[in-house]
């Protein structure tokens, strides 16, 4: 059961929170042995919109913490503690290496836990928007086991090579979008400042204007006629677009259509199959339960398609029946995945053979990004030309029927 308590430190400052205890007697003296003098003690747990006087709760309009940070916080505090550093004095020397205030306060609240006495587990638990249940559980497994600084290192590892898919990702998409941004300016200028300055020739000429020069002008009398909401309207569609795109309900969404899309869907299901595949095999190999295992994958996964594959595995092993069962439905997983992931079950060697399945995805996968935005660059180099090119076309196209007309009626 848990209570809330509010009570003060040896230094004098009011801390706030919960705590799991059997009773209201036990709770107090939990809280006695962390050397805080108790005020109150409730039943039940604190109000989510709380926050204590000790700070503990996130801040509104903190700044997020990139994932790197985190990786290279746990390979840091892994080397201090393998040296023989205390856990606090390790935190407290990354703080003061801190630049970044609200990383630097996220470290703060860790050690303010642990000099109360909590785990670095609980102390990691007041920040959860930073420490993920994955990272939490690895952090936990450690702890009990005796080997912190080793999983400390398997995390850092693991959070790093997160940060590398992501940050290859987006590598991959800075380029083309530059150039579709450069397109969408020159385009704009065309249709704007350009083609103006033909209209009074074209109305000169006393002849039918050809389809694509008719559509074009028609486009930038409109444009110039209603600049003044074309563009608060286009920038407000992109603001809107980017901010639902990267928003939880933006990204199912996108996530469960890719899936149907001919060769996206496969991208897509090889990128799931080593993220899935992965995080499980580090949480088996740091001896996590396989159905927290699960739970811990299923929280990190966004895809509701794929969070509806690890509840079929979470039933089929309550229900005593291999992983590699639920893996094999459906076609979410890569079929040689699967494969590997039964043979690893009959071996008993299922959490190794996840790693390896990972590593060779995460290869394959790294290699088809840098191919993909090699062969993406000239494309999108290719539609601009013939974009410009269109439009270039469109306005001369009447100069060249003039002078052929011009030509053609000469003696």
């Amino acid at each position: 059961m848990k209570y809330s308590y509010e009570a003060y430190n040896k230094t004098g400052a009011l801390k706030s929170g919960t705590i799991e205890a059997s009773s209201k007697e036990e709770a107090n003296e939990q809280l006695r042995k962390k050397g805080l003098f108790v005020s109150t003690v409730s039943e039940g747990e604190q109000h989510s919109g709380s926050q204590s006087k000790g700070g503990k709760k996130k801040r509104k309009g903190s700044s997020k913490v990139s994932t790197k940070t985190v990786a290279e916080f746990a390979r840091e505090l892994s080397v201090l503690i393998a040296t023989g550093t205390p856990l606090i004095d390790s935190i407290s020397s990354i703080e003061r290496q801190s630049s970044q205030e609200s990383w630097t306060n996220v470290l703060k609240e860790v050690r303010l836990h642990l000099e109360e006495g909590d785990s670095l587990t609980a102390a990691l638990e007041s920040r959860p928007e930073v420490f993920d249940a994955v990272f939490r559980s690895l952090v936990a497994a450690g702890e009990s086991s005796g080997h912190l600084d080793s999983m400390l290192q398997r995390v850092a590892v693991l959070t790093r090579k997160q940060a590398q898919i992501r940050a290859n990702l987006m590598g991959a998409m800075v380029y083309p979008i530059l150039l579709i941004g450069v397109a969408v300016v020159v385009i704009g200028l065309l249709i704007g400042v350009v083609l103006p300055r033909f209209a009074g020739m074209f109305e000169s000429l006393d002849t039918d204007l050809p389809a694509s020069t008719a559509f074009l002008m028609a486009i930038s009398d409109f444009v110039r006629a209603y600049w003044w909401g074309v563009i608060p309207a286009t920038i407000i569609g992109l603001v809107l677009l980017v901010r639902w795109i990267k928003s939880d309900q933006g990204i199912q969404m996108l996530s469960v259509w890719t899936l149907s899309v001919p060769k996206l869907g496969d991208i897509q299901r090889s990128f799931m199959t080593a993220n899935i595949t992965r995080l499980m095999g580090v949480l088996l190999e740091a001896k996590v339960p396989m159905l927290e295992s699960i739970e811990l994958t299923r929280e990190s996964v966004n895809n509701p398609k794929y969070i509806e594959l690890l509840d079929r595995a979470e039933d089929a092993v309550t229900r005593g029946e291999p992983i590699s069962s639920a893996f094999s439905k459906g076609g979410l997983m890569i079929s040689s995945a699967c494969e590997a992931v039964r043979n690893g079950e009959q071996t008993g060697r299922l959490a190794e053979v996840l790693v390896h399945v990972s590593d060779y995805l995460d290869e394959d996968n790294e290699t088809f990004v840098k191919s993909a935005s090699s062969l993406i660059e000239p494309i999108i180099m290719v539609g601009l030309g013939l974009m410009v090119g269109f439009v270039a076309i469109s306005m001369f196209l009447p100069l060249f029927d003039l002078t052929a007309s011009a030509g053609g009626g000469a003696p």
